[in-house]
Order: C-alpha cells, then structure tokens, then sequence
C-alpha cells in the first residue's frame, strides 16, 4: 500500500530541509526526498556559504537582509540541538570595491538605505584600513594569465569600497542542511536518502505524488522541486519545462583554498571581499586559509552540464586562475604547488536570480535556479516557498495577482512575482554569482 503525505519535498539541501521546516511547523505532514546519502550532501556541501546583503535587485537584497537576522541567531532559529552538532555563523562584514561594472554601488547603497541595512562608504585610502596586505591598483578589465596585459594595472587605483557590518560565514554548510532537517523532524517531518525519484505521478490534471526508483509511489496532492542542479530533470519529468520564460542549468564552479600571506592571519582579521575588478571574491577559512571564487568574468568560458550526475570534479587550470587573480589585490599570496577547494555544480537560470514559483502543472512547485547565491536566503526561502503552497493551494492565483510577502524582520513587504518562472530576464542582474 502506497504511503501518502500532505506534500513531497525533492531535495534535501539547504533550502530544501528549511523548507520541510517551516512546512511541517505549520501542520504540514512533508516527505523529503533525496537521490545521496545525508542532508546538504550535494551542491550545499560545496557552497561557500557566505552571508551577505548586497545583490542587484532590492527584492534579493531585502531577502538576504531579512535572512542574516536567522543566521545570527541559528540556534534561536532551529529551536533544537542536533546531535550532529550546531554551525557557527562568524560575522567578519563584508568589503566590496566600487567599479564601473557594480555602478561604484551606488544603486546597492540606495537599495540598503530603503531596507534599512547599515552600510560604511570608504575612500580608496582607507581600504588599507580594513586589509592591510590590499593592493588597490585598478585592473579592470578581467583577464586570463596567457594575456600579455595580464597582472599589469591598467588605472593608479579602484575608486574606493563599500564595507557593510552585516555579513560573514558559516564554518559548514553541510551541517547547516543537517540543522534544519533535526529541526524539521522534531515537528514531524520526514526524510528518507539514497532515493531516487524517476517519475512524477499526476491524475486528473494535477499532481499526486512521485514514483521512485524501486518502484514504489508515493502519494502526494503537492510536490515540490528543490533538486537544485537536477532541478531541470525533475522540471522534465513533470513536463512543465516548455511553459517556462525561465530556465535552470548546471554550471561546474571551482573554488581554491590557499594559505593566507605570511604575517597576515586571513582568518582571524580577513573578512568577505568581492572584487569585480578582478571579478574575484573571497572569505576567511578554517586554518588561516583564504576561499577564493570567481565572479565570471567575460573572459572565462562557463562550463555548463548537461548531466549533473557526470561531471568531472577535478581542478583544473581555471583553479590556478582563480589564485592568481587575486594575487594581483594581495601580491604576496603565493601560488601553491597543491590544489585544495571545492569542485561543485551551481543550479542557474538565465539572470542568476532564483524561480520561487508555482508551475502549471496544479500542485506542483519549484524553488530551483538557486546555487551560488541563495544559500544566505534559505530560511526565508523556505517561508516563502510555503506561502507560496498554502496560497495556491487554497485557490490563489499567484500568476494573475503574485502574492506580497512580509519580511517581518526588516519590517519590508514585497511581490514574489519577481521570482516567477514567467518573468522577464532581470536586467539589474550582475549575470554572476553576485546575483
């Protein structure tokens, strides 16, 4: 006899689990379902899990706001302890250099001033001030080491940064899935890995449950896809993908860990940095190491994946690239002989902005396009995507008239249109992980 639930979460990473959470405090009776072995064991494990404020479009950034405040207090927030252990969020701020590319920040400062969140302007003299080992030569535009202009600087200096006290890391995002999921399950959540789903069932025209590999079904009026890079399968198998403005796309990312330059404790007086001159960002890691990401410049061809289950997960050259880049910001990084990071799959639409949406297919829900840069909203992901649900479920018509959602931290209401499936390509988007 098959079993049945209110609603069918696929995916168990960190919006994923956040989203069981906050279903299954409002009564729901959720299944989470995942194709690997542990909660936060696929693109979550390889997310940088920076926390920052500033995105390219208010409604992002009111998100993230509105999710620091979880963050800060994860333990209030999750309202158990799990056996695995609590993550700690270590809050360093986060120091962004102004360029042409980001519009020296001017619309991302504005942005900040109508949400409330506090920020520091900082003349290029001062930036010293804030990483001492900085060189704030311009070099802009991006470029690969085989260029011959590579590493020269092209401007006597950046036109100065923003610092925003908001922002920092948590030291594990696996374990943060693993957080959200102990708290799920003391609210009667459940899960179940090493499952994969190979079917969406359907019947009189909506959804109504999953089919997995083994064969069994599992019976649901709702099921939601939070797959992250296999989002566009699952998409497939509900045959909703063609009415869909927007789409999602694996992207293989490298990022490299490197020891801090000597005399210089990255991880004890480092912070989040992000640097579109160099289209570089980077964060403190345990060790006095450096995480060091790109920000996809121009010049470096994207590595799209068709098939998230092949991929080749070793480093490649493009992890040298990443280091010297930001070598030309801290020239006494050294390049080191031994690879170290993460070799991971971003899940991405079009304008690198997530779908927080329904579909048309009734019952069923996506919140996918969301890796890279949405791992920060995951707690108010999660709230959203069960307004979303209980919305529709009960006859709203989110297309016609998308519902308003209140950030009740920041005190800030806004449309979830902005993330429908159907919307047009969000040109405020920095195209990048910066989102």
């Amino acid at each position: 006899m098959s079993k049945s639930y209110d609603a069918i979460i696929i995916g168990a990473g960190v919006i994923g689990a956040c989203t069981a959470f906050e279903m299954a405090k409002k009564g729901w009776k959720t299944l989470s379902i995942d194709k690997l072995p542990e909660s936060g064991y696929g693109s979550t494990s390889g997310s940088c899990a920076i926390i920052r404020t500033y995105y390219s479009a208010l409604e992002t950034c009111a998100l993230a706001y509105e999710g620091w405040h979880y963050w800060k207090d994860w333990n209030g927030y999750m309202g158990v302890q799990d056996d695995h252990g609590m993550i700690e969020y270590k809050e360093t701020g986060c120091l962004v250099i102004k360029t042409p590319h980001n519009h020296s920040l001017t619309k991302v400062c504005s942005t900040m001033d109508e949400i409330g969140c506090p920020y520091e302007d900082i003349i290029t003299s001062d930036i010293k001030k804030y990483l001492p080992i900085i060189d704030t030569q311009q070099f802009e535009p991006a470029k690969r080491p085989e260029d011959p202009e590579f590493g020269l600087p092209t401007g006597p200096a950046v036109e100065g940064a923003v610092f925003f006290p908001h922002g920092g890391y948590v030291n594990d995002p696996k374990l943060s899935a693993h957080n959200a999921q102990r708290a799920a399950e003391a609210h009667g959540a459940e899960f179940i890995f090493n499952t994969e789903v190979n079917k969406i069932l359907q019947k009189d025209g909506r959804v109504s449950g999953v089919k997995l590999s083994d064969g069994t079904e599992v019976l649901s009026p709702v099921v939601i896809n939070i797959a992250g890079p296999h989002s566009s399968k699952i998409n497939e198998m509900a045959g909703v993908d063609g009415e869909m403005k927007m789409s999602t796309r694996a992207l293989r990312h490298e990022v490299a860990h490197v020891p801090s330059p000597t005399g210089f404790d990255f991880e004890k007086e480092g912070m989040i940095y992000s640097d579109s001159d160099i289209h570089t960002y980077c964060r403190p890691e345990t060790g006095n190491n450096i995480l060091i990401g790109s920000e996809d410049p121009a010049c470096d061809e994207k590595e799209w994946v068709d098939d998230p289950d092949n991929y080749d997960e070793n480093f490649s050259e493009q992890w040298k690239v990443l280091v010297m880049r930001m070598a030309q910001r801290f020239p006494e990084l050294g390049i080191p002989s031994k690879t170290r990071g993460v070799v991971a799959l971003y899940d991405v639409t079009e304008d690198w902005m997530p779908i927080y949406d329904k579909s048309n297919l009734p019952g069923f829900y996506m919140a996918v396009g969301t890796s890279g840069n949405q791992y920060k909203n995951a707690p108010v992901a999660g709230k959203m995507m069960t307004a979303i649900v209980e919305a529709c479920e009960s006859g709203h018509d989110h297309d016609a008239k998308p519902l308003q959602f209140h950030l009740k931290n920041i005190d800030k209401t806004i449309s979830l249109g902005v993330f429908s499936r159907n919307r047009e390509i969000n040109q405020n988007s920095s195209f990048s992980v910066i989102g």
